[in-house]
């Protein structure tokens, strides 16, 4: 059997030699890998351990003598427990309620609104509305409570914030575990006489507990990682992302920044290296296979109303926050007169802000990046699913390790890797402050979404149906692009779209990179909100929301009416 097996793996190693397509491809492949996602982490770490020529501490020993340095590691690290823990919690209910419990038809819509919100949001969309709700000039706060005295930022305004925009995320992740639980485990002890809470605590909680690791993994690497919300709402509370921005625009520290940056890249390739190849691997191994048969819904008074009204209750709360984003860009002066509504603030935008530019330049380079980032998601996907070939294993966990490394720390890598050209050479140097590295950075910071999301759909696509083309005389290209690809454009299509979401609404890697020469939507909106312009902020995410939801919405209709789903059902 090993024999046969070691047979089999060299025979299509013969074949992949015998193919000077998609050994190219491969050989470029791993080229563009290292030079844009290895290569800047590689320089960060050089530049923290290397000075004068010999390998030295010296950079870190200085940056741990900085007392807001040592202060906003414990900042991030506290944040994202607390985050990670929150979030998860309400994902798990928001997921019980939906798998478990017989809800009406306008709970479950507002739902699936929730779980939509944050992806077609930018990131920061939330921190803006907790300060015009709840700030010193917020509507609820000074307006409707008279409080004066209040202050929404800081420590407690990043945890709120973060929670309601990441927990949609664990929702979505548990939601899946627990409609994979076989009903028939959870009735066998109901049968015995224990409560549903016995039940809940023996039987759900045990299966699910490596699945409840993995979301709050999940959380707190977003929540540690994210930049936006600590810099709009965090006020004087630094975490590290907002602290490395500040050390390279502030206080002209390069070699400091890098330093910094690995720390944080340090502790979020721990918590990815747990969280993918522990963690993943145990949910999977404890939950296998679909639910024999159909769950007997909750419907007893005492468990579904105060679940399924407490969970309306938060789904409300969020979408409100979100709604308030829409009608803040309409107020005439932000903080002392908010009616009667005006337009006046879009119009602005575009005529004296430079918005069509703003939205001209985000829209064409998050457009360029999303077709070339959905493609290379499938060629990735092919090769690891599909492929056998000494570097597989490194295509596959170079292009996931994008997925751990903060878009700060990315930011600072590009800078130090292409300022002065590949390893100070002055080649390659004529991409930095160009939009070409902002692409490139649109490309990288999407790329492990669309490799997941083409290695599941890879894998359900029997080899035999490929195998057969190749019998008939096509080559690797030709398969990939007639067999492969149309089976698999579902996952091209929504690849394609959750790039060009991500890239429009991208800013913690780019705001670092972007030069005058190029206006983005999310610097823009970052710019205003710490000027204290949320009327202009809001009118600016307004336009985004629309924009990106605009783009999700003709998706699932392209999809719907072209994808190979309807094909299926036709069939």
């Amino acid at each position: 059997m090993v024999h046969q097996t070691k047979q089999g793996a060299a025979l299509d190693r013969k074949k992949l030699m015998a193919d000077p397509i998609m050994v190219t491809t491969i050989v470029l492949l791993i080229t563009l890998l290292t030079l844009f996602i290895l290569y800047p982490l590689a320089i960060l770490l050089v530049d923290s351990f290397v000075g004068d020529g010999s390998f030295s501490l010296s950079v870190f020993q200085r940056i741990f003598q900085i007392s807001s340095f040592k202060r906003a590691i414990t900042n991030t690290l506290k944040v994202g427990f607390v985050v990670g823990i929150f979030s998860t919690f309400i994902g798990l209910l928001f997921a019980y309620v939906e798998v478990y419990v017989r809800m009406p038809r306008f709970t479950g819509g507002l739902f699936k609104v929730v779980s939509m919100l944050p992806v077609v949001s930018p990131p920061f969309v939330l921190s803006l509305s907790m300060i015009m709700l709840f700030g010193k000039s917020g509507i609820i706060t000074r307006f409707l409570l008279h409080i004066y005295d209040n202050s929404v930022y800081g420590y407690w305004g990043i945890v709120i914030v973060q929670t309601l925009t990441f927990f949609p995320v664990c929702y979505m992740m548990l939601k899946g575990l627990l409609k994979n639980i076989d009903p028939s485990l959870e009735e066998a002890a109901r049968d015995m006489g224990a409560s549903r809470m016995k039940v809940f605590t023996s039987v759900t909680f045990p299966l699910i507990l490596p699945g409840l690791g993995n979301a709050f993994l999940v959380t707190f690497i977003e929540s540690i990682a994210d930049f936006a919300n600590p810099m709009i709402i965090g006020g004087s509370y630094d975490t590290l992302a907002t602290t490395i921005y500040l050390q390279i625009t502030g206080a002209y520290d390069k070699p400091g920044a890098a330093a910094m940056a690995v720390v944080l890249l340090c502790i979020t390739l721990v918590m990815f290296a747990v969280q993918k190849y522990y963690l993943e691997a145990k949910t999977a191994a404890t939950l296998t296979g679909k639910a024999s048969r159909a769950r007997m819904m909750i419907e007893d008074k005492s468990v579904r109303v105060p679940l399924t009204l407490l969970c309306t209750l938060v789904a409300i709360f969020v979408i409100m926050m979100y709604i308030c984003v829409p009608i803040g860009a309409c107020f005439p002066t932000w903080g002392y007169k908010f009616f009667p509504l005006t337009g006046k603030w879009f119009t602005q935008v575009f005529t004296r802000y430079k918005g069509f530019k703003a939205f001209k330049d985000s829209f064409v380079l998050s457009l360029i990046a999303s077709p070339i980032t959905a493609l290379l998601s499938m060629i990735i996907s092919y090769l690891v699913v599909k492929r056998k070939f000494r570097g597989k294993g490194f295509i596959e966990a170079v292009s996931m390790l994008a997925m751990a490394v903060p878009g700060t720390v990315l930011g600072v890598g590009y800078i130090r890797g292409f300022s002065g050209g590949l390893f100070h050479t002055g080649i390659l140097q004529g991409i930095y402050g160009t939009g070409l590295i902002l692409i490139i950075v649109f490309v990288v910071r999407s790329l492990p979404t669309g490799t997941r999301s083409g290695i599941s759909a890879l894998r359900q696509i029997d080899k035999s149906i490929e195998e057969s083309a190749y019998d008939m005389g096509a080559d690797s290209f030709k398969v990939f692009m007639t067999v492969t690809l149309p089976l698999i454009k579902d996952s091209f299509l929504s690849g394609l779209v959750t790039a060009f979401v991500r890239s429009i609404t991208a800013i913690s890697a780019i705001i670092l990179l972007v030069t005058p020469r190029y206006l983005l939507i999310t610097v823009q909106i970052n710019e205003f909100a710490e000027k204290g312009a949320y009327s202009l902020a809001c009118a600016f995410a307004t336009i985004l929301i629309l924009i990106t939801y605009g783009a999700v919405l003709l998706m699932n209709l392209f999809m719907k009416y072209f994808g190979t789903s309807r094909k299926m059902k036709e069939d």
